[in-house]
Formats: structure tokens, C-alpha cells, sequence
């Protein structure tokens, strides 16, 4: 019985098709989430770290260094264009990410891009912008392109040994893991790169300044950088903010803010501004939008006008000017408020060994010197071990020539093929590699003018051997061949600054925000339905009558200045804050800004009050149908973030009646639906800072009672004023006689 139960839960457990037990099918396994991390997500993140997106001490990253290893293959350092489309197939014999990513990736690389300070590939066609958002690069099967050559620079020995050389991704072929790169491209170029939990973000200098700034190096460590190469340089070029401190940080530290802005040129002619120069960090289009931006806001009224006129001269960047504009205080606002001035955010994070690091200018250049260093030493024992192995050949061909008679014989008599290597060996006492360098020889170089000719390579080689060898045991004859190798590279390719350095930097380029409104009269109208216009005194002679919505009506009319600020209470207890200046000059045949839409309000919000100040003095006066009134300070509602819109503007808790603007105390009419009327000073009233607050009692109300209305009392003309006049409050207020009824109230 025992026997069967147990082959009974055997057979129930689950079984595969070939009748395998399946082990801990079913179970629930437990694990801590920071295992699970550990086994599944870090191998990813480092993966992502290590061989993918930052970059190492040769300046590439794996993408760009399996693409121009392979373009170096093709035979295209030398060799003529080619199409881009066979340039990206072959790529994908050491990169298999997909043939998008490859092209996009030596479109980045490429001189058309402009994308590089140093490009590396000489391009042919459409090859998009860097500097546009909008200049799509061309499919690849239109371009072409081959290796720059400044490649020569990165490739130059990589066959003797100077770097190690890994297999492929499925082993068929092998892949330098570095490029034996004779000037520290690492920061020659900018790179970017975004990995998992960090980031490398390099900027590019110089190509002359950095390669003299490394021959500094290798003879002070300690020397003065900034003196050499005092800060970077962009391939957009424009002109850097140079700020010593920061600087410094980015010298030591390898992290900064550095501030780039763009050139213009006045063009007094056409009354514009040309642009030919925007930082490398931003594009024409990001700033053509946020300039049209501030001009729909009112924020920028200069300019008339706004085109893109790249074309193959460059970037050209067009602002049209109205006349009698100041082009200077423009673009010193423009550069406050745009793009025209952006700033790169340095983070040198590089591989160093295999291990992310943050380095500074001055410990990567220590890193880069060490790195080459032991290029150039791999490179010198390669040359001494094939000059020795020739000096080892010619030292066997040179036996033979005291009696070539006798090698001709010995090959003559033996009887095998294989016995001749050994017989020379015996007969001239050399050794096999010797033996078989000697019987390889042709026997038209049998005679003595050809030995005489290869045993004269002997003295020479003999030099040439204790030479690289005293290299090898002195570090400082290393140095010397580095140093030669950067004053080549710095006065075979380098070029004058792109970027121009601004030492002085201005402490308040624009103005202030209310010097830069133009201020000149202007009449105010606004109506029950919330359209709002500004006309100015001259149109406003010449206008006719004033056209409204049907139904609509003015309720408001001031003459005042263009640079009043208003405010527009709303219905949902919110003002919002803005300029006569933001809104531009109208005529009365037209009907005005919908304020709502203009201002963006809630759905459902709609103002119910505006009010004008230009230096926030005065009282706000809220009346609530319960009798109460808030007397709140203007001053409360001024900020000094300049804040466009303010919650809480009144209470909430009543109705409102009524709202009124009060810049000086003045006696007040307060209506009821009894049809009471009280005069009241409103300096009974007292002032509060807060903005939401309840308010206090100033009419006593009857049952089934409301505040009616307020208005100043200066406006009206009663049989009796004093009937009405109350020293105190709250108060009842008096009856109004029928000859002091001067409209119906009504709710």
C-alpha cells in the first residue's frame, strides 16, 4: 500500500511532455526587492555605464569607436567617399544596435553637422545642422563620406601593438578597445552622455591651445592652465562669460556653469539685428519661439518682425526692429529671457581603467599623458623587436658571404628538401630562422652585390636598436616624442578660437522691468462683459463711436499711462495681475481683449473688477450682501517675484455686493434693499493686511435684507446729506425720501 501511495504523488505532480519532474513548480519563492535589484538591474546599469554611454580616456565612446575603426578598415583614412548606407552595413560587424543609431552616430561626427569642434568625418550632402531643430540630415543611401584627416592622428601605429584589441560581439573578427590617439581628444570635442544614476557632459577646447596646454603639463605638472588654455571653445562659437571661479571649478573639479551668448550685428541700414552666432547648447528654433512667445505676451514690443535666413553662407538669425528702438537694450533683454544666452553645465564624468570618475581639467590631461605614454612605449618595443628579429636575419645572411660557393653546394648535394635548413646550419653555424631566411632566397639574389647590399642595413640597424632602446629605459626621451607629437598635431590642424572671451561681465545688462515700458497717455474702457481696450489720446479724437458686443456697455473709462498695472478681480476670488503695457493699442471701431481669454482663467472665471495703481497705495473695499465690508491694503496684493496670479484675493465666505477702489479716505453712499441709505466715512472703517479676511459690520440689516450697492458719495445730490451721515458704525442708515431716490435698487 505504501508502494502505491507513493507512486500516486509522484505521477500527480506537474510532469513535461517527456515525463520530467518539474522541481518547486507552484511554489512562491521569497526574495528581498534589493536581491531581485542586484541580480536583475545592476548587470544592466553597468553594462549601460561601461559599454555604452560614457566615454573613455581616447575621448569615444564604444559607438563612435567601432564606427571609425571600421571606416579606418575601408581603406576611407586615404581612399575616396563612399556611400553612407556601406559605411553603416559594415559598422554592424562590431555594433549591432541597428542601422539608425550607426548612422546617427557619424552624422554627429561628420563636418557637415557642425556638431564637433574637431569634426572626424569628411562628409558630402545633406548632413542636417546642430544648430537647427528643424534640418533633418538626409537618408543614407544619399550621402557620403570618409575618415578626416585628423583620423590619421587616432589611428597612426594602431598596428603596432600600441593598444589592446578585443573580439567582436560573435567572435568572428577583433575590435581595438581604445584608439592610440597622439592629442587628448577627450576634451578636443564635446561629448555628451546619459548613463543609469549618472551623467558626462564634456565641453571642447581649443585644438592649438590644448595641445600646448598638454606639453605644459608634461614639463610642470603644477603649471598655470588658465594662462594656456584659459577657458573652452564651441563649435557655435559666440562669446563666453568668463568667470574665474567657476572656471577654476571646472579646471580642478571637472563640474561648472559655464555662460555662452550669441554674436549680432547691427544693421543699421534695414534698422535689424543679424545673428550669425547662437550657443552650441540651443537651436534658431528653440529661440525664434520663446522670442515670439514674449512678443504674444507683451513682454517684448520692439521687434516687427522675425525670419530664419540660413542659408549655405551659415546661420542667420534675422530681428526686425520698429523704428526708433535702442538694439543694445533689446538684446540685453533678449539674453536675460532667451536662449540667446544659455548656459553648459559641465560634468566630466569618464571611464578611467574601466571605473567612472569625475576628473578635472588638470587630472584628465595627468590621466590622458599616462595613457599615451604607454602607447608610445608599446609602440617603440614593437619596433625594437622587429629591428632586432631583421638584425637577427641579416646577421645569418652575412655568414654566407665569406663563401657563397659553398651555400649554393650544400644546397646543391643535399638529397632531401628537408635536410637543407639543417646542412646550412652545420656548414655555417647559424641558427634555424637563419637557415630558413637564407634557403628562401632567390637564386638571382645569389650574388654578392645583394649581400653586400643587405649586410650594409647591419651598422644601421645596430643604431637603430641601442636607440629604442635607451627610449624605453628613459621615461623623459618618451615625453620628448609625445611633445613632438602635439606640436605637429597643434600647427597640422589648429585653428584660431571660435569662441571669444568676455573678461569684463556686465553686473545688469537689461533695465528694470518698469524703466523698459514705454509710458505715454492712453484711455482705458472696460465693459460689463469683460473686454478690455487702450486707445491712445490722438486715435481716440479721430475714432468715432465705440463698438461693443450687443448688450454689452462700458462701465469703466480712465485716462492714464501705459505703464499702469492692473488688476482684474475675478468670480472666483482670484486676481490677476498685468499691464496696460501688455496690451496693445486699439481703436474704438474694434471690440477690445477678452480679458478672460487673454489672461488665461479658469473655466467658468470671468473678472468682475479692474483696478489701476502704479505704485500700490490705497485701500481695496469688498462688500458682502451680509452687511460686512473688508477693507484690504493695495500694498497686499504687490510681490516681488512679480507674480502674475494671486489666490485668495477676497473672502469667500459671503456674497459680494460691491467693489471699490479707494486711494485716499472719502465718504461713501452703502445702499440696502430696504431702501436705506447711509453716508459713512471710509476711514470708520478699519484696514486689514490680510487679503481673505471676513471683514467688518457696517450696516445693521433688517431680516430678508442685503447690501445693495456702494458708491462715493461725492457723486450725489441729496435734498439732506446730513440725514443720511452717520458718525459710527455699523449703523441702520435712514429711509430715502422720493426726492433722493435716484435709481430703483435692485440685486
Amino acid at each position: 500500500m505504501a508502494k502505491k501511495k507513493e507512486k500516486k504523488n509522484a505521477l500527480d505532480r506537474p510532469q513535461l511532455g517527456d515525463g520530467v519532474e518539474i522541481l518547486s513548480a507552484g511554489e512562491v519563492l521569497e526574495n528581498t526587492i534589493t536581491d531581485t535589484l542586484e541580480i536583475n538591474y545592476m548587470p544592466y546599469a553597468m553594462s549601460v555605464i561601461v559599454s555604452r554611454a560614457l566615454p573613455e580616456i581616447d575621448g569615444f565612446k564604444p559607438a563612435h569607436r567601432k564606427l571609425l575603426y571600421t571606416m579606418y578598415g575601408m581603406g576611407l583614412l586615404k581612399g575616396n567617399k563612399t556611400k553612407s548606407a556601406n559605411i553603416v552595413g559594415s559598422t554592424m560587424h562590431l555594433n549591432p544596435h541597428g542601422d539608425a543609431a550607426i548612422y546617427e552616430t557619424m552624422v554627429r561626427m561628420s563636418r557637415g553637422n557642425e556638431s564637433l569642434l574637431v569634426p572626424l568625418v569628411d562628409s558630402k550632402g545633406n548632413f542636417g545642422k546642430a544648430y537647427s531643430r528643424d534640418m533633418a540630415y538626409a537618408a543614407a543611401r544619399y550621402t557620403e563620406a570618409k575618415l578626416d584627416p585628423v583620423c590619421e592622428e587616432l589611428f597612426r601605429d594602431i598596428d603596432k601593438d600600441t593598444v589592446d584589441f578585443a573580439p567582436n560581439y560573435d567572435g568572428t573578427t577583433t575590435e581595438p578597445t581604445l584608439l592610440p590617439v597622439t592629442f587628448p581628444t577627450i576634451l578636443a570635442n564635446n561629448t555628451l552622455g546619459i548613463a543609469v544614476g549618472m551623467a558626462s557632459n564634456i565641453c571642447s577646447f581649443n585644438l592649438a591651445e590644448l595641445c600646448n596646454a598638454t606639453i605644459a603639463m608634461m614639463k610642470d605638472e603644477n603649471c598655470d592652465l588658465s594662462t594656456i588654455m584659459p577657458a573652452p571653445d564651441f563649435v557655435g562659437g559666440g562669446t563666453l562669460l568668463y568667470d574665474a571661479a567657476e572656471m577654476q571649478n571646472v579646471y580642478e573639479n571637472g563640474r561648472g556653469s559655464i555662460r555662452v551668448r550669441a554674436n549680432w550685428a547691427y544693421d543699421k541700414v534695414n534698422n535689424c539685428i543679424d545673428i550669425r552666432q547662437i550657443p552650441s547648447t540651443t537651436t534658431v528654433e528653440a529661440i525664434m519661439d520663446k522670442i515670439t512667445e514674449l512678443v504674444k505676451l507683451g513682454k517684448i514690443r520692439e521687434i516687427s518682425d522675425m525670419r530664419d535666413e540660413t542659408d549655405l553662407n551659415g546661420l542667420k538669425l534675422t530681428i526686425d526692429l520698429k523704428r526708433g528702438q535702442d538694439p543694445d537694450k533689446l538684446m540685453a533683454r533678449l539674453y536675460k529671457a532667451t536662449p540667446l544666452e544659455d548656459s553648459f553645465a559641465c560634468n566630466f564624468n569618464l571611464l578611467i581603467a574601466g571605473q567612472p570618475k569625475v576628473l578635472g581639467v588638470r587630472t584628465i590631461l595627468k590621466e590622458w599623458i599616462a595613457f599615451r605614454a604607454d602607447c608610445v612605449r608599446r609602440r617603440t618595443y614593437y619596433d625594437l623587436q622587429g629591428k632586432q628579429k631583421r638584425m637577427h636575419l641579416l646577421k645569418g645572411l652575412e655568414a654566407i658571404l665569406l663563401d657563397i660557393d659553398k651555400a649554393i653546394h650544400i644546397v646543391r648535394e643535399t638529397a632531401e628538401e628537408a635536410e637543407v635548413v639543417p646542412n646550412l646550419m652545420i656548414g655555417f653555424g647559424i641558427d634555424e630562422v637563419q637557415a630558413d631566411y637564407v634557403a628562401e632566397i632567390r637564386l638571382r639574389h645569389l650574388n654578392r652585390e645583394y649581400i653586400l647590399k643587405r649586410t650594409a642595413e647591419i651598422e644601421e640597424l645596430e643604431k637603430a636598436i641601442e636607440d629604442l632602446k635607451d627610449i624605453l629605459e628613459r621615461p623623459v626621451r618618451i615625453r620628448k616624442i609625445m611633445m613632438a607629437e602635439l606640436t605637429e598635431v597643434a600647427k597640422k590642424y589648429g585653428k584660431p578660437r571660435r569662441c571669444a572671451i568676455l573678461y569684463d561681465l556686465p553686473q545688469d545688462d537689461g533695465l528694470e522691468e518698469a524703466e523698459q515700458v514705454p509710458d505715454y497717455p492712453v484711455t482705458l474702457f472696460y465693459t460689463r462683459d469683460g473686454y478690455f481696450k487702450k486707445i491712445t489720446p490722438q486715435s481716440l479724437r479721430m475714432s468715432g463711436e465705440q463698438k461693443l458686443k450687443d448688450g454689452d456697455e462700458i462701465v469703466y473709462t480712465q485716462d492714464t499711462t501705459n505703464a499702469v498695472e492692473l488688476l482684474f478681480f475675478t468670480n472666483k476670488c482670484q486676481v490677476y495681475k498685468t499691464r496696460a503695457a501688455d496690451f496693445a493699442d486699439t481703436k474704438a471701431s474694434v471690440l477690445g481683449d477678452y480679458v478672460a481669454t487673454r489672461l488665461g482663467m479658469e473655466e467658468g472665471e470671468v473678472p468682475i473688477f479692474m483696478a489701476l495703481t502704479t505704485d500700490y497705495k490705497g485701500h481695496m473695499l469688498f462688500f458682502f450682501q451680509n452687511g460686512k465690508c473688508a477693507k484690504v491694503l493695495l500694498e497686499s496684493y504687490q510681490t516681488k517675484q512679480n507674480r502674475k496670479k494671486l489666490l485668495k484675493a477676497y473672502s469667500d465666505k459671503e456674497p459680494l455686493a460691491c467693489i471699490l477702489q479707494m486711494e485716499e479716505e472719502a465718504e461713501l453712499a452703502i445702499y440696502t434693499t430696504g431702501n436705506r441709505l447711509l453716508l459713512a466715512g471710509s476711514a470708520l472703517i478699519p484696514a486689514k493686511a490680510t487679503r481673505d479676511t471676513a471683514g467688518v459690520n457696517v450696516v445693521n440689516l433688517k431680516k430678508n435684507q442685503q447690501l445693495a450697492k456702494v458708491k462715493p458719495a461725492a457723486s450725489l445730490e441729496l435734498a439732506d446729506a446730513h440725514r443720511y451721515r452717520v458718525r459710527t458704525l455699523p449703523a441702520a442708515g435712514a429711509l430715502i425720501r422720493p426726492e433722493d431716490t435716484v435709481e430703483q435698487l435692485t440685486l
